[in-house]
């Protein structure tokens, strides 16, 4: 089902003034048939049950009125049929007979625009009770760009491993017609659809850069991960989540990773493994760093002529000098007084 816009005028201010004015008109019109008594009988019934009848029915005129704020929609059907959407901000009057739908408009997730503003409450129940109640349900659909953040997901990414994950997904309503029509609850189908593209998309990414991994389905392994590559699975997480909730009438805007962590049974380990690992390659640069000074103080010494190493003190040398710059702790050397033999 496609939108329709309706296209009418804002016609909400003149109506409002015809139907007050025609109220004044059957009083009067009431007051004048019962008090003119020289006026036909015919006449002053016809004139009494006019204004009768507009007194009791003429207040359904004001259910026509409709009031649109900047970057609201109204979608609207009568009698079951889709007559179109109401969208631009202005006061508008429609058939009194049109029922404005919106299935969402009572579903509470956490994101933007779901909160308790508190309108809709009385100035004197707010006065007696102290606080504020929970907002009346609007049936209008919000078109502005609002922040869905789910709950955190336990994934298990591409080597098994249990990772808790959480997303904000910036996304807005394109079709107001799809939106209500197509989808039982635009709302609960956009959590539950990005819920199910997260859980894909993490099972195709290692948390950390692992070998032999692919990533992309390219058959080519590559560095993709979770923690390294947080921009490339975002795009993805929301080109996903586009592509399920296309006929919802809805777009995604952005996706972004706002929690990525280790499950809480395995994060200790983890850590443990980042950290031998972090240690193995701090000790490969300090031995390369040690070699290549104890290379360099052979061949300055050899150069200079300094002094004569035979391979036995040479290899002592080298011994002594990786002891020293290799070491955790300071060095404390020990000075030898006497002969080496």
């Amino acid at each position: 089902m496609n939108e329709i816009i309706l296209n009418k005028r804002k016609n909400g201010m003149p109506m409002l003034i015809l139907c007050i004015v025609l109220y004044f008109a059957a009083v009067l019109l009431l007051i004048f048939g019962a008090n003119a008594w020289r006026l036909p009988g015919a006449l002053r019934g016809l004139l009494i049950l006019v204004s009768v009848v507009w007194l009791a029915l003429g207040w359904i005129l004001f259910l026509g009125l409709k009031v649109i704020r900047p970057q609201e929609a109204l979608v609207l059907t009568l009698f079951g049929n889709y007559v179109g959407t109401l969208r631009g901000e202005g006061f508008y009057w429609v058939n009194p007979f049109c029922v404005a739908v919106n299935p969402a408009a009572k579903t509470k997730l956490s994101q933007s625009g779901d909160v308790d503003s508190g309108e809709g409450t009385s100035l004197l129940t707010t006065l007696a009770t102290g606080k504020q109640s929970a907002e009346m349900p609007t049936k209008k659909i919000s078109l502005k760009v609002m922040t869905l953040s789910n709950s955190r997901q336990k994934i298990n990414d591409c080597l098994g491993n249990p990772v808790e994950i959480g997303i904000a997904v910036m996304w807005r309503v394109t079709d107001t017609a799809k939106a209500v029509f197509n989808v039982d609850n635009y709302k609960e189908y956009l959590s539950l659809q990005c819920d199910s593209a997260l859980r894909e998309i993490v099972r195709i990414y290692p948390y950390d850069v692992a070998p032999n991994v692919d990533t992309t389905g390219d058959g080519i392994a590559d560095e993709g991960s979770l923690r390294g590559s947080s921009e490339l699975v975002a795009r993805r997480i929301r080109d996903e989540i586009q592509s399920k909730v296309e006929s919802a009438g809805l777009e995604i805007l952005e996706a972004r990773i706002t929690y990525l962590a280790y499950a809480p049974e395995i994060a200790a380990v983890m850590l443990q493994r980042q950290q031998a690992s972090a240690i193995i390659d701090a000790r490969k640069m300090i031995v390369d760093g040690a070699v290549g000074m104890v290379e360099m103080a052979l061949d300055r010494l050899a150069e200079r002529g300094t002094v004569e190493l035979d391979e036995e003190r040479k290899a002592a040398m080298v011994s002594n000098l990786l002891v020293v710059l290799c070491g955790n702790k300071d060095a404390q050397p020990i000075v030898n007084s006497g002969s080496l033999y």
